[in-house]
């Protein structure tokens, strides 16, 4: 089982111009902790929307990679959004779904895929590219090589543990993230 936080440092390193979108809770306080960035785009909100907005940017932006980082009660969430991208086939665009199998930012009650339901299983069957199970630190390596070089649409989901992680919490000001991104994506 992967340590969140090192597992999305890992995947961070050398990241050049990586969009990251980050969902909803700590996603967003992971990526945050690896260093602000003019590139990352974090939700504060709207749960479930992490990543039809990477899905939009890796569609405007073809030319740039795109990962959206969430975790599993976002995707579940927001399931129908791996039928469109499947559709769409953005081969600039990597979903990486950190899954401790509960729902962490409502009380970790069990999400689905504690019942067994998978995420890789369901955006290959929604004509993802590609699609892989990590557990181990090892497939960091692996991972970022997809994020930069792999042909979309990606998801991976990650298998972390349920260890509370302090918050590390970037700026709230969604209208100042949303220009500074903007601006940052079209240089």
């Amino acid at each position: 089982m992967l340590d969140r936080r090192e597992f999305v440092q890992e995947l961070l390193i050398d990241r050049q111009d990586l969009l990251v979108v980050s969902g909803l809770g700590s996603p967003t306080y992971d990526v945050a902790a690896c260093g602000d960035h003019p590139l990352n785009f974090y939700l504060w909100g709207a749960m479930g929307g992490a990543a039809m907005i990477g899905l939009g940017l890796a569609l405007a932006q073809p030319s740039l990679r795109v990962l959206v980082l969430t975790g599993d009660g976002e995707a579940l969430m927001g399931l129908g959004s791996l039928a469109t991208i499947g559709v769409k086939q953005p081969v600039n665009l990597v979903i990486v779904v950190l899954d401790n199998q509960h729902y962490g930012e409502t009380g970790m009650q069990p999400s689905h895929t504690r019942a067994g339901i998978d995420l890789v299983a369901v955006a290959k069957a929604c004509k993802f590219a590609d699609g892989l199970h990590v557990s181990e630190m090892r497939d960091a390596d692996r991972v970022r090589d997809l994020l930069h070089r792999g042909k979309g649409p990606i998801l991976v989901s990650a298998r972390i543990s349920n260890a509370d992680t302090p918050r590390v919490l970037p700026t709230r000001d969604g209208h100042a993230i949303k220009l500074r991104f903007m601006q940052a994506a079209n240089a």
